[in-house]
């Protein structure tokens, strides 16, 4: 696969990162890397083209899912009680990344 400018530009901008040009050309290195390694690993096992993948999602008869019901909440004033800093009924934390 090859990685462009502005694939890792656009995983940047989901991640909330901004990239120099040097850093997106070292990660699209790494990416590239990353791919060709993962396809050697791949492929060094025999027989694997003939498998066919494995997967599922509920699609299994050994599951039980809990009926989805409404209960009271704790209040609000309660779960604040213990905060430093709120505002309203939110709490403040300190800004961790400029």
């Amino acid at each position: 696969m090859t990685f462009t400018k502005e694939m890792v530009d656009e995983y940047a901008d989901k991640l909330l990162i901004g990239l120099t040009e040097e850093e997106n050309k070292m990660v699209r290195e790494e990416l590239t890397n990353i791919d060709k390694d993962f396809d050697k690993f791949v492929n060094g096992f025999a027989g694997l083209d003939n498998t066919d993948a494995m997967y599922w999602c509920l699609d299994r008869d050994d599951y039980c899912l809990r009926e989805d019901v409404a209960t009271e909440s704790i209040p609000v004033e309660e779960l604040l009680q213990n905060c430093k800093v709120k505002s309203g009924d939110l709490i403040e934390v300190p800004k961790v990344v400029d």
